[in-house]
C-alpha cells in the first residue's frame, strides 16, 4: 500500500462494480487470511468471473499449480525477504529453476516483480538492482525472454507530484531509483507502481475532494485533470522522464479502496472506486492518452490476518466465502 500526495476536487457517488475492461484489468491475490478458499477454488473464481490477470506476492506452489492452463496472465512476486539471497547469481538461477521453469508456459507468467514497495532507506534497497539483474540473466539464459522483470514501487518515492507535469522522484530516492530505471530501459520492461488515490485523499482532505478521488468529479481542475488516479500516474510518468525513463510504461500493480476501517472507507465508496477504475482503465491519462492502462485491483479477498491498520483487512472484492462484496458484473 502507498501513502502521501497533493492535488484537488470535491463530493461522491455510488455504483455497482462492472468488469468490462477485462483485457486491461486484473486482480491481486493475497493470502493473509485463515478463512480463505482453496487455491483451486480461487483460480476457479477468477475464471468464472472472467478475470484474466492475477498478481501473486510469492511463488506459492499451490496457486501456481492451480493456474496451469488457465490462460490467466500472472505477475509473480519475489518476496522482499529473499531479495538479499538473490544478489547471488546461482541463488537467482535456482529461484527461476524452482518457481518459473516448472510452470511456464502453461502458467502465463508475464512479469516477475522483484520486491514490493522497497524504499531508498530500507535494508533491502541495495539488493534490488543486483537481484533484478540476476533474475533477468536467469530468465534470459533459460530462454524465457518473453517474461519481463521489474520491481513494484509505491508513491512515497515521488517527492513532487503536483502539478503532475512537475512530478519528480524525491532527492532521497533518485540515487536508488535511477539505476533501476536504466535497467528497465535496457530490457524494455515496465515499471510496476502501486497507485492509491485513497491514501492521497485521506492524507490531504483539505486540498483533495472525494469526487476527484472516486472518478466522479464533473469537470477538469485548473491543470486539466478530472481524477486523482490520472494525476498520480502522470506524476510518476513525469518523474520517469526526468531520470531517463521516457519510454518506460507503467503497469499499475495495485489500486484499491477499503470498504471499512477508516476515513471514507465504505462499501459505497469502494464500489464506486472499483467500478469507475475498471471503466477508466480502458482509456489513458492526459500524459499517456493511448490506453488501455494495465491495472491490478487490490484485492480479491479481505485478509483477516493482514498486519497494520484496520483498513488493510478490508480491500477485498469478495468475501472469504466467495460472495461478492459489491454487485460485480465481470465480462
Amino acid at each position: 500500500m502507498s501513502i502521501i500526495f497533493v492535488l484537488v476536487g470535491i463530493l461522491l457517488s455510488s455504483t455497482a462494480v462492472e468488469f468490462t475492461g477485462a483485457q486491461s484489468v486484473g486482480v491481486c491475490y493475497g493470502g493473509n487470511g485463515n478463512n480463505l478458499p482453496t487455491k483451486q477454488a480461487v483460480v476457479d473464481l477468477y475464471k468464472s468471473k472472467g478475470i484474466g490477470k492475477i498478481r501473486l506476492y510469492n511463488p506459492d506452489q499451490g496457486i501456481l499449480q492451480a493456474l496451469k492452463n488457465s490462460n490467466i496472465e500472472v505477475i509473480l512476486g519475489v518476496p522482499n525477504d529473499v531479495l538479499k539471497s538473490l544478489t547471488n547469481a546461482q541463488a537467482a538461477t535456482n529461484w527461476v529453476n524452482t518457481n518459473v521453469k516448472p510452470y511456464y508456459p502453461s502458467v502465463k507468467i508475464k512479469y516477475i516483480a522483484v520486491g514490493n514497495e522497497i524504499h531508498a532507506d530500507s535494508a533491502e534497497a541495495s539488493s534490488v538492482l543486483p537481484a533484478l539483474q540476476n533474475i533477468q540473466n536467469a530468465i534470459s539464459s533459460s530462454n524465457l525472454g518473453q517474461i519481463k522483470v521489474s520491481t513494484a514501487i509505491d508513491t512515497t518515492l515521488i517527492g513532487k507530484s503536483y502539478p503532475p507535469n512537475d512530478g519528480a522522484f524525491s532527492d532521497g530516492s533518485v540515487g536508488y531509483i535511477r539505476p533501476i530505471i536504466n535497467f528497465l530501459v535496457r530490457n524494455s520492461s515496465p515499471l510496476l507502481a502501486n497507485v492509491y488515490p485513497y491514501f492521497s485523499y485521506v492524507n490531504n482532505q483539505q486540498s483533495i475532494g472525494l469526487d476527484y478521488a472516486l472518478f466522479t468529479k464533473a469537470g477538469k481542475n485548473e491543470v486539466g485533470y478530472q481524477n486523482l488516479f490520472d494525476a498520480i500516474l502522470d506524476s510518476i510518468y513525469a518523474a520517469l522522464e526526468k531520470v531517463g525513463g521516457s519510454n518506460v510504461k507503467i503497469v499499475v500493480s495495485e489500486s484499491g479502496w477499503p470498504s471499512e476501517g477508516g476515513t471514507a472507507a465504505s462499501a459505497g465508496n469502494a464500489g464506486t472506486y472499483y467500478g469507475n477504475l475498471i471503466k477508466h482503465a480502458k482509456g489513458g491519462t492526459p500524459k499517456r492518452p493511448n490506453g488501455p492502462i494495465e491495472t491490478y485491483l487490490f484485492a480479491m479477498f479481505d485478509e483477516n490476518q493482514k498486519p497494520g491498520a484496520e483498513i488493510e483487512r478490508h480491500f477485498g472484492l469478495f468475501r472469504p466465502d466467495k460472495s461478492p462484496k459489491y454487485q460485480l458484473s465481470f465480462n
